[in-house]
C-alpha cells in the first residue's frame, strides 16, 4: 500500500494465518510514524521515561515487518530504563523483573498480544500495583477465542488489576487507538473513526449505532489515509468507540483481531 513513487524506508506486513494474504505498507518516513506513535502514546499516558517497559509479543517477534515490534522498540528505548525490554518465552525472567519492579515502586507498562498475556497469568498470579497492562492483538491460532470481557476480567483477578488497557492498531496505520479499560477506545486528534453499513458502504451510521470500522488517518501522508476494516464497531455518543469483532467470512489477522 502507496501512493506515489518513492524508495520505502520500511515495509510492513500484516500477520496472517493459514490461507490468508499479507498486507503490506510501505512506507516514505519511518520517522513520521515514530511520531506518530510516539506523540499518541504521551497523548494518553505521558512520557515513556516514566515507565519500565515489558514487552511480551511472541509471534510479532518471531517474524519481520511488525509494526508494533518497531513501535514497543521505540517506546523501549525511550523509557531508557534498564529493565526495559522484549520477552519472548522467557516468562519466569519477566515474572522476577516484575515482582523486583513491584517491591521498588516503580511505575510498569506491560505489552503483550492476547494470548500470551492469558499464558503468562495462567503461569503466574500475581499483584501488580502502579502496573498498566495493556492487551494488544488476539489469540493468533494459540487459544479459543474469547470476547474481550472474559479475557479482561481473566487479566483482572490473575493480577489484581482494576483495569486492563488495550492498543488497537494495525499495519495499514500509522496511528494507534487506546483503551484505558472496559474496552471503550478514543483516538489521537488526527485520527478519527467512521461507522458505515455493512450491506452499504456509502451509508455513514450515526453515533450510537453498529456497522463497519472505517478509519481516517491523517499521518498515512504517503500512503492510503482512508482504511476500510473489516471490524464490527460501535460509535458511542460520547465518541469512543468499541470493536465488537469481525465481518462474516473476513480475515483475522494483524493487530486488529479481535474477539468473536
Amino acid at each position: 500500500m502507496q501512493t506515489g513513487t518513492f524508495e520505502a524506508q520500511a515495509i510492513f506486513t500484516s500477520s496472517t494465518t493459514t490461507g490468508t494474504v499479507a498486507s503490506k505498507h510501505y512506507v516514505k518516513d519511518a520517522q513520521l510514524y515514530e511520531r506518530s506513535f510516539t506523540n499518541a502514546f504521551e497523548l494518553f499516558y505521558g512520557l515513556p521515561e516514566q515507565y519500565t517497559i515489558l514487552a511480551l509479543l511472541p509471534s510479532y517477534l518471531e517474524r519481520d515487518g511488525s509494526s508494533l515490534v518497531v513501535m514497543a522498540d521505540a517506546l523501549i528505548k525511550q523509557s531508557k530504563k534498564p529493565l526495559s525490554g522484549f520477552y519472548l518465552n522467557n516468562t519466569a525472567e519477566l515474572k522476577q523483573t516484575l515482582e523486583k519492579l513491584v517491591t521498588e515502586g516503580q511505575p510498569i507498562l506491560l505489552l503483550g498480544v492476547t494470548f500470551a498475556l492469558l499464558d503468562f497469568a495462567a503461569e503466574f498470579s500475581l499483584k501488580l500495583p502502579n502496573t498498566i497492562v495493556m492487551e494488544t492483538g488476539g489469540m493468533k491460532g494459540r487459544r479459543k477465542e474469547m470476547i474481550r470481557e472474559e479475557v479482561h476480567q481473566t487479566l483482572k483477578q490473575a493480577w489484581q488489576l482494576e483495569a486492563i488497557h488495550s492498543e488497537y492498531g494495525m499495519t495499514e496505520l500509522l496511528s494507534q487507538a487506546y483503551s484505558k479499560g472496559d474496552g471503550l477506545f478514543d483516538c489521537a486528534p488526527w485520527m478519527r473513526l467512521v461507522l458505515t453499513d455493512p450491506n452499504d458502504p456509502l451509508q455513514v451510521l450515526p453515533k450510537g449505532h453498529t456497522g463497519l470500522i472505517n478509519i481516517i488517518d491523517l499521518a498515512n501522508i504517503h500512503s492510503c489515509a482512508f482504511i476500510q476494516t473489516s471490524d464490527i464497531g460501535r460509535l458511542h455518543p460520547s465518541g469512543l468507540f468499541e470493536v465488537l469483532g469481525r465481518m462474516d467470512q473476513s480475515d483475522v489477522r494483524g493487530c486488529n483481531l479481535m474477539y468473536l
